[in-house]
């Protein structure tokens, strides 16, 4: 018994270890996103914050997304396309939205610290629905279908808690390098505090790259989601015009194509992005027009 347990054990982690390398890049995209969720708070707010985010993400993922997942690619496997698309669509909508911040266009109402607090954890949990929603579909997608329920269920869970701790244990490490440089500022050796005030002078740098990475990759993230999904669905021109550009550099290699396909997906997920943002903009002024 134990030795077929222990096998189960081994087919589980397996399956979930190579499911896992495929959604790599959706990972890399989520760890840079979610820091920038924590700038602005006070330093003793961050690992705090970084920690309901993080349980946030497991309820994504463990009470909202395996669950569906699992009965929609059973019952109902063309409604995921659907989903996908809006999902990749809002995340086009939230990376334009900064964009627009970044030229003076603020969105919202200033509130309580507390209210924000509360606005940035709700964000960063929606955010991270989208973004884990991706991650577990792909690597349920990237498992045997004769792996059976059990087993494909426990390789969904060791993904989905696997690349929680990795993404949240590197913000909570990301964001609070710069408490470890100030320590290292007291050290008693003078190369230490050297490198730990050169390791505080930089992190404001460090995270203004992180928000721009972050912009970028929900753009990229959310574009590369309307394209592939608008193909499943009911329209392949967009993916099929990828596929052409994609053709054309293929010669320069494989990095040179990655490199066009994300900078494509960026592009489409900024335009459609810009268009939401838009609409959204022009609701929100005639209702309160209407209100006056």
């Amino acid at each position: 018994m134990s030795v077929g347990l222990l096998a189960v054990v081994d087919d589980i982690l397996s399956a979930a270890l190579k499911a896992s390398a495929k959604t790599a890049g959706v990972v890399i995209d989520d760890a840079a996103v979610t820091p920038q969720y924590v700038q602005g708070l006070e330093p003793a707010r961050e690992l705090p914050v970084v920690g309901r985010i993080a349980l946030g993400s497991l309820f994504n993922k463990f009470v909202i997304i395996i669950p569906l997942a699992l009965l929609l690619s059973a019952f109902a496997p063309g409604v995921l396309p659907w989903l996908l698309l809006v999902g990749g669509t809002y995340l086009c909508f939230e990376g334009a939205e900064k964009v627009t911040e970044w030229f003076g266009m603020h969105h919202g109402s200033a509130g309580t610290e507390t209210v924000a607090e509360k606005g940035l954890v709700f964000g960063a949990i929606r955010t991270d629905l989208i973004l884990s929603t991706e991650i577990m579909l792909i690597g349920l997608a990237s498992l045997d279908p004769d792996l059976g329920f059990w087993p494909t269920l426990g390789a969904l869970a060791v993904i989905g808690l696997g690349m929680t701790v990795l993404v949240y244990g590197a913000v909570a490490l990301l964001v609070k390098i710069d408490d470890i440089g100030v320590r290292m500022t007291a050290s008693p050796s003078a190369r230490t505090r050297r490198a730990g005030t050169r390791l505080v002078d930089a992190m404001p740098t460090v995270f203004r790259v992180i928000s721009v990475v972050g912009t970028v990759a929900m753009l990229w993230v959310g574009g590369h989601l309307v394209i592939a999904n608008l193909a499943d669905t009911f329209w392949s021109g967009p993916y099929d015009l990828l596929h052409v550009v994609e053709h054309a550099v293929e010669a320069a290699g494989p990095v040179v194509t990655w490199i066009v396909d994300t900078a494509v997906s960026a592009v489409v997920g900024l335009v459609l992005g810009m268009v939401v943002v838009g609409i959204v903009l022009g609701i929100g002024r005639l209702r309160g027009s209407s209100a006056h």
